[in-house]
């Protein structure tokens, strides 16, 4: 078996059993919303030249490095994102809510083509958008990449809000790409 077979079994795997482990949560939740979120408040896009700070995060296969982060309420931070593991993954700001709904989204992107073991299929991606209205990952709070690719989100935090940065790539924050974010006065 080749290493490229070797991964793409091995995401499928994981996101068969993502799946699994969603049923169970949802079912043991009852029916709930499937939206994003999005009217939760977890801050707004921010603009570089009033970050306060530059936070460098390291992705790697199964963690984040640093674990966990802490901001002031209202600041504006820049955040210099790097995936050093061996898989895509993603650094997503969001509430748990919010990520446990963009499973499933994040799930139809492997179903489709358009996330890989180890690269972004952007064909499939536009495919799927034209489809479905959804493919291109294309959210100011997150950024997906492939292996050692970086990319920038500068973010604005608000006030009272219980957030994560998680990979929302089926099973990685079941295994344990999540950390807390603490926001102070």
């Amino acid at each position: 078996m080749s290493l490229t077979s070797g991964k793409q079994l091995f995401l499928s795997i994981v996101a068969l059993l993502s799946v699994f482990l969603m049923s169970i949560e949802t079912f043991a939740a009852g029916e709930g919303s499937h939206g994003h979120g999005k009217s939760e408040n977890i801050g707004s896009p921010g603009v570089q030249s009033e970050a306060t700070k530059t936070v460098k995060i390291a992705m790697f296969d199964n963690y984040f490095q640093p674990k966990s982060l802490q901001f002031k309420e209202g600041e504006t931070v820049q955040f210099i994102v790097k995936n050093s593991g061996e898989f895509v993954h993603e650094f997503n700001i969001a509430t748990k809510d919010m990520h446990k709904s963009h499973g499933p989204e994040m799930l139809m992107m492997i179903e489709h083509g358009v996330i890989e073991a180890d690269k972004i299929n952007w064909d499939a991606a536009k495919s799927m958008q034209k489809k479905l209205g959804h493919g291109m990952h294309n959210e100011p709070n997150s950024v997906l990449l492939e292996p050692g690719e970086t990319a920038e989100i500068v973010w604005t935090f608000p006030t009272h809000a219980a957030l994560e940065f998680a990979c929302n790539v089926p099973g990685h924050y079941e295994s344990g790409m999540v950390g807390k974010i603490k926001l102070t006065h």
